[in-house]
C-alpha cells in the first residue's frame, strides 16, 4: 500500500509540474479494495474548455454545474474500456473537480477479478494539437507502469497481462516481421536472375567464339 501511494505521489508531482499544459493529460484507472476500481481523468481547465468549446458550441454553458454536466458527458462519449476483449464496463454518474488541473472521476463497474486483457481508447482531447495522455493501471500486486496515449495509436492501447505486470500488445510486429523477410526473399530472387541472366550472356559470348 505504501508503495502505491509513494508511486501516486511521484507520478502526480510530475504531471501537476504540466498541469497548465492543454496536450498533456492523464488517464488512471486504479484498483481499490474488494474489486472496486476508479477512473480519473486529468488535464489543464484550458484543454477541457477548449473540447467544450468544440463539440457543444450550439448549446455554450452559463454556469459551472452546466460545464460540469458537459464534461461528463464528453468524457462519456469518447472513452472505452474493455477487459478480456469483449467485457465493456460502465460508469458511475461521475463528478469534476474545477481547477487549473481538473479533475474528472469516475467508479467503475464490470471490472472482471481475472484479468486477461485491457482495452482503452480515450479520445477526449484529440482536437487538441500534440495531445498525449499517460495511461496509467494500478492494480494491487501488479507493477506500476504507465503508457502513452496520441495520435500514432489513435489515442488507444491494448494491453495484455504477463507476469504480475500490465504489457502492450503491438499489433503490427508479425505484419513487419513478415514483410521484411517477404523482401529479403525478393531482394534474393531478384539478385538470383540477374546472376543467371548475366552467366547466360557470358556463356552465350563465349560459344560465339568457338
Amino acid at each position: 500500500m505504501f508503495k502505491t501511494i509513494f508511486f501516486l505521489f511521484f507520478f502526480l508531482t510530475s504531471i501537476t509540474a504540466k498541469a497548465h499544459q492543454p496536450n498533456v493529460s492523464t488517464t488512471m484507472l486504479v484498483e481499490k479494495e474488494n474489486n472496486v476500481w476508479i477512473l480519473q481523468i486529468s488535464a489543464s481547465l484550458t484543454a477541457f474548455q477548449q473540447e467544450i468549446r468544440t463539440h457543444y458550441s450550439e448549446t455554450p454553458y452559463k454556469t459551472p454545474d452546466e460545464f460540469r454536466q458537459m464534461v461528463l458527458e464528453h468524457i462519456k462519449k469518447n472513452l472505452t474500456i474493455r477487459f478480456n476483449k469483449e467485457q465493456e464496463i460502465t460508469l458511475s454518474a461521475g463528478i469534476v473537480k474545477l481547477g487549473h488541473e481538473t479533475k474528472v472521476i469516475f467508479e467503475v463497474f464490470g471490472v472482471p477479478t481475472n484479468i486477461n486483457s485491457v482495452y482503452v481508447k480515450n479520445t477526449a482531447f484529440k482536437e487538441i494539437y500534440k495531445n498525449q495522455s499517460a495511461l496509467v493501471l494500478l492494480k494491487d500486486g501488479f507493477n506500476k507502469e504507465h503508457f502513452v496515449l496520441n495520435k500514432s495509436n489513435e489515442h488507444s492501447l491494448s494491453l495484455e497481462v504477463g507476469k504480475n505486470e500490465f504489457v502492450e500488445i503491438v499489433g503490427n510486429k508479425t505484419t513487419f516481421s513478415f514483410s521484411r523477410i517477404l523482401l529479403a526473399v525478393m531482394g534474393i530472387l531478384i539478385v538470383m536472375s540477374c546472376g543467371i541472366l548475366i552467366l547466360k550472356k557470358i556463356n552465350k559470348h563465349l560459344f560465339s567464339k568457338i
